[in-house]
């Protein structure tokens, strides 16, 4: 992503221009793979609670704030070990110094095992494609409102944003000529001011995944066509973008690394227009990769697919209207106003409202109902005039400061869901959209309840209508 409005605007353009070519593929898989799911009328909380107390069990409950008393300074004794470097303070450069090894990743919460008969908490995972810093200066701005509201999130960092456009040849993308992007490259400032931020968001607590390289979608040489092979070819090549920014651009030798191993922190991703995801998963689970959030679900409780979790995104109200469609800035925006991104100004507001009130209504069905993590997902993009930006911004403000709301990223609930028994998840696993356990969590979950007995929060059934666009940008 470039540090130029003239580079994100192109890149924008390009975006929409394969938007219109891959229109068909998608109305053909969206018609195939259609998810059957409840829709339930649910209310709008109109409060917001206060910042919540954590409970035995919950990822996310070791947040900001959280201080105690230093004790007095010890005596220094000769020969003693050396105290443990500051979190992100370099410890061993990797490779050019584009990263370092400096410790554990700071601000992490420890996950543990739910007690038998404990509610779980109320995951939503915040999340970012294509992540970079260019003159809209929305990264920097989300990672200040993750903080605000103790929210940690997931940036999905496209590797061609750390490549400049003079290196361009050394991306070989599959099925395209070297030096091909749909996304473009950067230059010098655009990737001085990614990597302050990728920086940043990784000392907040904050995850560094991938939205791979060139953003290649549709049947001609798109991700969806790629074999296992080219995918591990795709996944390593945005891995040395992040790991040799230093030799690829002369200009930012004098910055600072970045605080991590990016072999160890890379454990998941989000394909372009989701697409490929079969053969990607197939490649990605032999290099390191513990989940993949590149399908369409229901809001239910994940499970593993091939080895590694799915965490995929999912389809959400439409308020309305008689269809659902995904939890994503781009599929609300193409239902609103098409393939144009600048619609009609009048209904900037509306088409806002309308998506965080989707979000709210997708985020009460499961809160009141099977606490099914709630996966969200969105561009660093001022669609239709910034509304989509308002309309996530307002939703982390009145969801992440709720009882029991642990606003985590990827990672964080991977851990989490690692920690769990088998048999506690399978038994969530029975729970349909917006079903809430019948005789309530503590029979249900020490073993009394009845297997996949529950009751349905709101009312009534429906299924994604046509109008439900299943395609993530």
């Amino acid at each position: 992503m470039a540090a130029t409005r003239r580079v994100a605007t192109r890149r924008v353009a390009r975006r929409a221009a394969a938007n219109v070519d891959t229109k068909k593929a998608v109305a053909r898989r969206a018609a195939a793979g259609r998810v059957a799911l409840g829709v339930v009328a649910v209310a709008l909380t109109a409060g917001v609670a206060g910042c919540s107390s954590g409970s035995g069990g919950d990822v996310g409950a070791a947040g900001p704030g959280a201080a105690e008393k230093a004790p007095a300074p010890k005596k220094k004794v000769p020969g003693a070990p050396k105290a443990p470097a500051a979190p992100g303070s370099v410890l061993r450069l990797i490779g050019d110094g584009s990263t370092a090894f400096t410790g554990s990743q700071p601000k992490q919460p420890v996950a543990k095992r739910l007690a038998p008969g404990q509610k779980p908490p109320q995951f939503v995972v915040f999340s970012w494609d294509g992540a970079g810093e260019d003159s809209q200066k929305l990264f920097s701005h989300f990672r200040e409102v993750g903080k605000k509201y103790h929210a940690n999130m997931t940036y999905f960092l496209s590797g061609v944003y750390m490549l400049p456009e003079d290196k361009r040849e050394l991306y070989d993308p599959p099925k395209h000529n070297a030096g091909s992007s749909d996304i473009g490259f950067n230059d010098t400032e655009g990737i001085r001011d990614t990597i302050t931020q990728v920086r940043g968001a990784w000392e907040d607590g904050d995850e560094i995944g991938t939205h791979f390289n060139g953003h290649f979608c549709g049947p001609e040489g798109g991700v969806g066509t790629w074999s296992v092979d080219q995918w591990k070819s795709e996944i390593s090549q945005a891995k040395s973008f992040v790991k040799h920014w230093k030799t690829n651009d002369p200009g930012l030798e004098e910055e600072k690394p970045l605080p991590f191993d990016y072999d160890k922190e890379l454990i998941g991703g989000r394909t372009p227009c989701l697409e490929g995801q079969k053969n990607l998963v197939a490649a990605a689970r032999t290099m390191g990769f513990r989940y993949d959030s590149s399908g369409v679900n229901n809001q239910v409780w994940p499970k593993k697919k091939d080895g590694i979790w799915d965490l995929s995104m999912q389809l959400v109200p439409v308020p309305g209207r008689e269809f659902e469609t995904l939890s994503m800035d781009y599929n609300f925006m193409f239902n609103q106003s098409g393939t144009t991104t600048q619609g009609d100004p009048d209904m900037h507001e509306y088409w806002g409202n309308q998506m965080r009130d989707g979000l709210l209504q997708a985020f009460d069905r499961s809160y009141d109902g099977n606490r099914a993590p709630l996966i969200i997902g969105n561009h660093f993009e001022s669609w239709n005039g910034g509304t989509y930006m308002r309309a996530v911004e307002d939703t982390i403000a009145t969801v992440c400061t709720k009882e029991g709301v642990r606003c985590v990223s990827f990672r964080q609930l991977a851990d989490w869901l690692d920690a769990q028994d088998p048999a506690t998840l399978a038994k969530l696993g029975t729970l349909d959209v917006g079903q809430a356990p019948e005789k309530g969590w503590t029979a249900f979950l020490d073993g009394a309840g009845t297997s996949g007995t529950g009751r349905t929060t709101g009312a009534g059934k429906a299924h994604a209508g046509p109008g439900g666009d299943k395609s993530g940008r």
